[in-house]
């Protein structure tokens, strides 16, 4: 039978609820439980898919095709679960179920209302989430107080009624923030996020209190007393380093042993070996690699979050450090190739639109030109192949027909039908609706012998997921293979996935993301290759400067 854990943030946002909803759940696995982990998003976009990464950050895809909250990169970053489609819901999702229903006549003409008829729709999602689960984590985003999350705190709210509390639990993360003018460690923004809870009919079981520094005890008894929370669940969580030490910090504050004591579980403790083994890689590491990333997203970082952490988890597979420089493409259009001069790689990410697309074509010239180690994942493969299409073949003008549709070569172009990973024919065109239409989710590639590829995964059939409309155009597949550029990898109904450069050192190209199935105990062989090969490549940097 399932047990629930709901965490809820208060105070402000971006206090780290994914994290600690992760970590938790990865102690939780420690102990032997299948633990499952959702998040519910109160905006009204029916997923983030259409959003700018501006103002969401990265946009996850599941295996089955499922574009999500970037928390659920975190999840499966810490547990062994995968998420999918029914891990993540918003309001617009709720909502546009609601509706449906309603449009068909399942309400039987009665008036829908947010309570039963909203409320029932979450609490039915979340149990269609949590099946087959031990404990099932549920991460409410937003803070407490925000009108848009009322309707989801209240389905939660009845949940811990229908469900007992022995079956129910809940974790309120807040901010206890240092003033250090005063030199003062203040409760009150607690207390009232606590109070704002507790006034819609939520008593939390466990509040975890983001700080600069552990709380003395003298804080923590005081928040106890006004919260109505046990002394010993009040948590800390202190600003670290790494974020892969947060299970052992929760675990040494005793945790996990609070929840499984609430929920009645009976389950040896946690064995966080794996965990360590992560932190003391990272924390010692052998080598130093700089890597130059191009992206047009750099302002925020966490545009390219499951990317970065991919970096850190071949780091740590490789026990080297890795430090990214984020440049701007737009920058390399005005100012030149000068900033990649030091790099030990460099990678191109994924993106949409023509904004500094030739910054980013000037950055795969100089690393093949100057035999850098490199790296193209999606747009990164696209202009891979539209630099060595204009520069090497000859094609003047080549371009992808999403940026310049009146090109004379589109070496990439809108692909109107695939199959998708269970076979079924899909078909899109330039009028189709953004959101959810884009090839998504893990898709069969099948790896050529002989290859760059085959070496790095060891297989000829590999899983991967995707998220883009546009494809390498195979038209010009002869011509540009007898210039030297090697397809090495392919999807079952044709389309290119993968490419490199015997020529090259390390040179490679994924129309779909690795990123998204990486995590810090396994890595993933791509980025493990790609910082063994910036490391191996080190000494040609002064050469390369000088000939610059």
């Amino acid at each position: 039978m399932t047990r629930f854990i709901f965490i809820t943030g208060g105070v402000v946002s971006s206090l780290g609820k994914g994290i600690t909803s992760a970590s938790l759940g990865a102690i939780l696995e420690a102990r032997g439980l299948k633990v499952r982990l959702m998040k519910l998003d109160p905006y009204i976009n029916v997923d983030p898919g259409t959003m700018s990464p501006f103002q969401h950050g990265e946009v996850y895809v599941t295996d089955d095709g499922t574009e999500t909250d970037l928390d659920l990169g975190h999840y499966e970053r810490f547990v062994r679960t995968r998420t999918s489609r029914t891990s993540n819901f918003t309001t617009g999702k709720i909502y546009s179920h609601v509706i449906a229903k309603e449009r068909r006549g399942e309400y039987l003409g009665a008036t829908v209302q947010v309570i039963p008829h909203i409320t029932d729709e979450i609490k039915r999602s979340v149990f269609q989430g949590a099946a087959g689960a031990d404990v099932c984590m549920v991460e409410i985003g937003g803070t407490v107080g925000d009108i848009e999350s009322l309707p989801f705190l209240e389905a939660i709210r009845q949940m811990g009624v229908e469900l007992g509390r022995d079956r129910a639990l809940y974790i309120h993360l807040t901010l206890v923030p240092f003033i250090s003018v005063a030199s003062e460690i203040k409760t009150k923004p607690t207390q009232h996020s606590v109070k704002e809870l507790r006034s819609i009919g939520i008593q939390p079981d466990v509040l975890v209190c983001r700080s600069q520094q552990f709380l003395p005890r003298e804080q923590r008894a005081k928040i106890a007393l006004f919260t109505n929370v046990e002394e010993r669940a009040v948590i800390s969580a202190i600003d670290v380093d790494d974020i892969y030490k947060i299970p052992m910090l929760l675990n040494e504050q005793g945790l996990d042993n609070i929840v499984v004591e609430k929920l009645r579980l009976d389950v040896p403790p946690a064995d966080l070996s794996e965990w360590k083994a992560v932190v003391d890689a990272k924390a010692n590491p052998e080598a130093e690699v700089r890597i130059a990333m191009v992206g047009k997203y750099i302002d925020l970082k966490d545009s390219y979050m499951s990317l970065n952490e991919a970096l850190r988890h071949a780091g740590i597979q490789t026990r080297t450090r890795v430090n990214i420089d984020y440049i701007e493409s737009e920058s390399i259009q005005t100012e030149g190739t000068g900033c990649l001069q030091e790099v030990d790689a460099i990678l191109v990410p994924g993106g949409f639109g023509e904004r500094g697309i030739e910054g980013k074509i000037a950055a795969v010239k100089f690393a093949r030109e100057k035999k850098v180690p490199y790296l193209g994942i999606c747009l990164g493969l696209q202009v891979a192949i539209i630099e060595y299409a204009r520069h090497v073949v000859g094609l003047a003008g080549a371009h992808s027909t999403e940026l310049n549709p009146q090109t004379p070569h589109p070496v990439i172009a809108l692909i109107t039908e695939w199959q998708d990973r269970d076979g079924t024919l899909q078909a899109r065109t330039a009028g189709s609706d953004l959101g959810g239409t884009m090839r998504l989710g893990a898709q069969a590639c099948f790896i050529e012998d002989g290859t760059l590829a085959k070496s790095i995964y060891g297989k000829s059939e590999i899983s991967e997921r995707h998220r883009h409309r546009f494809e390498f155009n195979n038209r010009y597949l002869k011509q540009i293979s007898e210039a030297g550029l090697v397809f090495s990898g392919f999807s079952r109904d044709g389309l290119a996935e993968l490419i490199e450069l015997p020529s090259h050192p390390w040179f490679f190209g994924t129309q779909f993301h690795p990123e998204f199935t990486s995590n810090p105990r396994d890595g993933h062989p791509l980025f493990t290759s790609f910082i063994n090969a910036a490391r191996s490549c080190q000494g040609l940097k002064l050469p390369r400067a000088a000939s610059a």
